[in-house]
């Protein structure tokens, strides 16, 4: 890190190269030139149709009803993930 830190020391203290001094006048100004493209309103409306059609296709398929699922235990007594029937293969 010695070299690294003496190297932005000598850096630091190096005069300013004569490029930079209107840099940020230049990068202003080019970004001030670039016109601003806008999306058209048929891609809004487009956008907003198939949210639409998302929204009442999916609010027309009935939901399933939740069930109990049965908790696996791997050392209860009567668990298919016990270590003698994952051995035998069978509970």
């Amino acid at each position: 890190m010695d070299d690294l830190d003496a190297v932005l020391t000598k850096m630091a203290h190096a005069p300013v190269p004569a490029s930079f001094d209107a840099m940020e006048a230049r990068v202003l100004a080019r970004i001030a030139a670039r016109p601003a493209t806008r999306a058209g309103l048929g891609i809004g409306a487009m956008t907003i149709a198939a949210a639409l059609v998302i929204g009442v296709v999916s609010a027309g398929f009935p939901a399933r009803e939740a069930g109990a699922v049965s908790a696996l235990s791997p050392l209860g007594p009567m668990s298919s993930l016990a270590p003698s029937t994952l051995l035998v293969g069978a509970p």
